[in-house]
């Protein structure tokens, strides 16, 4: 039996600058991570699938649900503020209900997987959404300098029509995406606040929750 891959929800905090041993300045983020909750263990006998579902953070009672609330008594836990499920394979030790998971189950692990939710930026247009270089600047263009240009015709169709091809860049709605980003350098931990202070930058806003995990490439 081998241990369960290292996982923990937290909010991120911003972003700073970190110096290593060696004096040397590296941009960083740093992650408020834990203490995380274990509310239920989920096992191929009675659900199908492994899996490991943490609560992260706490929420007033009367701003909850009660299906969360008396989710939580039973392991005698406040109403969380974010509930997740951490996949488990085959094999794996999974973690007993009740039980904490905070930064120090991070120690000795080099890189981590940070994922999150993009930061919303609304309806944008072509140049924004998918980098166009838009029109000309020049030459009587005039009101048209940030539009997409042609978006069908036939020739470009031949046979086929002239209307709109499938997956054509085009203004729309951006941001606001799950989005994973992989073998990010765990430059610090700090137990006593938990924090892991993480080399790079990482999906979301200040104050977004991320899950922050052992690198399933590199570890």
């Amino acid at each position: 039996m081998t241990s369960m891959a290292v996982a923990i929800l937290g909010k991120k905090v911003g972003m700073t600058r970190f110096y290593d041993d060696k004096g040397m300045a590296h941009a960083c983020t740093v992650v408020q991570a834990g203490p995380c909750t274990v509310l239920q263990v989920k096992d191929t006998a009675s659900d199908g699938y492994r899996a490991v579902q943490v609560g992260f953070g706490q929420r007033k009672p009367h701003r909850s649900t009660k299906p969360i609330i008396g989710h939580a008594r039973k392991v005698n836990a406040a109403p969380p503020e974010v509930v997740r499920e951490i996949r488990a394979d085959d094999g794996e030790t999974l973690p007993d209900p009740g039980s904490q998971i905070t930064v120090a189950a991070f120690e000795g692990i080099g890189m981590v997987d940070v994922t999150g939710t993009s930061k919303g930026k609304g309806f944008t247009g072509v140049m924004k959404r998918w980098h166009f270089g838009g029109q000309c600047a020049s030459h009587g263009t005039e009101r048209k300098h940030r539009s997409p240009g042609t978006i069908s015709g036939y020739a470009t169709n031949r046979g086929f029509g002239g209307d709109i091809k499938k997956g054509m860049p085009m203004a729309g709605h951006l941001g606001d995406d799950r989005r994973t980003v992989r073998n990010l350098r765990l430059l610090s931990i700090d137990a006593e606040r938990n924090l892991l202070i993480i080399r790079g930058a990482i999906p979301g806003c200040n104050g977004g929750v991320v899950m922050v995990r052992k690198s399933l490439v590199k570890g």
